[in-house]
């Protein structure tokens, strides 16, 4: 499965067709349903653009999403969006809408936040980031529990040094394994090394995921037009790696 990650922190400084508004996000689930992807994760906003975790507004977009294109809607919980953790579960306890979100284990109030989740029935994507994040996933005793785990070794992690990216999904995935967590996973990562880790990904035979949110750039190192592009190369990847 190709999941595809329609905007993130995204703005329209970064690139003209990051989809912002309910309508965008709409029309370009759409798109890249048809493209190949087979879940959306997207960051609801407000009629400013800012993004936000409030349940009237994530509850709308993701309805909204899900009607026109018809697959999973995934959403976040990020930190950075509210800091206050008591706010942040306070704003997520309203939300009935998503199918999934993601909670970055690296976060303050993680488990607290996994727990809530489980108590309002919207499925967990498990950010680990690093081996540290795998063992505490695992110590938590929630990592079968969960939807299903991120393996997210990006920039801020790797650098730009793609050995260094595969090795840390290696490490991850072998720390996943020693917790007995056999929930699916799901693999990729952002800047550089987004590519190596979504053909490595591929060839693991797991979900990964492709957009806007994790690289303004193509295969090739050229600047991506948008989703739409970013998706069609990530779908011609799998075929040619399925033959």
């Amino acid at each position: 499965m190709i999941q595809a990650a329609l905007n993130g922190d995204r703005t329209r400084t970064d690139l003209a067709t990051v989809p912002i508004s309910i309508a965008e996000l709409a029309a370009d689930a759409i798109a890249r349903v048809a493209a190949g992807a087979g879940a959306m994760h997207l960051h609801p906003r407000d009629a400013s653009g800012r993004e936000r975790l409030d349940a009237e507004i994530v509850n709308a977009v993701a309805s909204h999403v899900r009607a026109a294109c018809g697959v999973p809607i995934s959403v976040t919980t990020g930190e950075w969006i509210e800091p206050d953790l008591a706010t942040r579960l306070s704003l997520v306890q309203g939300w009935t809408a998503p199918d999934e979100t993601s909670v970055n284990i690296s976060e303050p109030g993680s488990i607290e936040m996994m727990r809530l989740l489980l108590e309002i029935g919207v499925g967990i994507e498990a950010g680990v980031w690093t081996v540290a994040d795998a063992i505490a996933l695992g110590e938590s005793g929630l990592g079968n529990r969960v939807t299903r785990v991120l393996v997210e070794p990006g920039e801020l992690q790797v650098g730009t040094d793609v050995a260094a990216a595969l090795h840390l999904c290696a490490d991850i995935h072998t720390t996943l394994d020693q917790y007995g967590i056999t929930v699916p996973r799901l693999q990729h990562a952002d800047g550089a090394v987004t590519w190596a880790v979504l053909e490595d990904a591929f060839r693991r035979g797991i979900d990964t995921r492709i957009g806007l949110e994790d690289t303004l750039l193509n295969p090739d190192g050229s600047p991506t037009s948008g989703n739409a592009e970013l998706v069609r190369y990530a779908a011609a990847l799998q075929q040619r790696l399925a033959v």
